[in-house]
């Protein structure tokens, strides 16, 4: 058996969501995918920031606290949500016309693989022993193509030391050619015509070491730095 490999101590979810947070402008529409990005509802108090649920809530605030949990208002991962002034609530159809229609400006989704040319794939994992028909890819399709910019946060590599961004996905793809920005919890990583170019490192680590636990060629940005909170 070959050495096993070595992860990085990298940021923790919260700090990923964090990062993913700065990306948002105010003024704009954003949807937040399950798991690691649901988080993202934490940074952005005080921001002209309107979040939808696809499951039908425009306007949704931070996670709700063991206080004011009410599980009637819940967000993509079932999990309690506040709601900010000016909240409203509609049907599913409502809720996913307003993804197909183009009004998202972002979507922060979760990943299982992402490809060098920004390919998607998040909602089936074989090695789980699914079927590869089988899966629930949920609302991410839509928003994978509907939304303006699409960013991903997950973690760089899998739970066994796999890369997890590839020259191309062998999972089941959600959408192609869709994702902009790549944000782990060892990298930001911008995906370009030309490939992917490594921006931003976390605390401690080396761009070789990130290119190690990537399978792409990855380019080096001139003003390579540390991940910015």
């Amino acid at each position: 058996m070959g050495k096993a490999t070595k992860i990085p101590r990298g940021l923790s979810r919260e700090l990923m969501a964090l990062r993913a947070a700065k990306e948002l402008e105010d003024g704009t529409y954003v949807n937040l995918g399950i798991g690691i990005p649901t988080l993202v509802s934490d940074w952005i108090e005080g921001r002209d920031i309107v979040l939808q649920a696809e499951i039908g809530m425009l306007n949704t605030g931070p996670l709700a606290t063991r206080e004011n949990v009410d599980q009637d208002l819940i967000n993509a991962s079932c999990q309690p949500v506040t709601e900010l002034p000016g909240a409203c609530y509609f049907s599913s159809v409502e809720s996913l016309a307003m993804i197909r229609g183009g009004y998202m400006d972002v979507a922060i989704l979760g990943a299982l693989q992402v490809s060098e040319k920004g390919d998607l794939a998040g909602w089936n994992n074989p090695e789980r022993g699914f079927p590869e028909h089988i899966g629930n890819i949920g609302g991410s399709m839509d928003l994978a193509v509907g939304a303006k910019k699409v960013i991903v946060t997950m973690t760089h590599v899998t739970a066994r030391g796999k890369p997890k961004i590839l020259k191309e996905c062998t999972y089941p793809l959600t959408a192609r050619g869709v994702v902009k920005l790549v944000i782990t919890d060892l990298a930001v990583i911008d995906v370009t015509p030309k490939g992917l170019l490594l921006m931003e490192i976390a605390p401690g680590l080396t761009a070789e070491e990130v290119q190690s636990l990537t399978e792409p060629k990855l380019m080096i940005a001139p003003d390579l730095k540390e991940i910015e909170l």
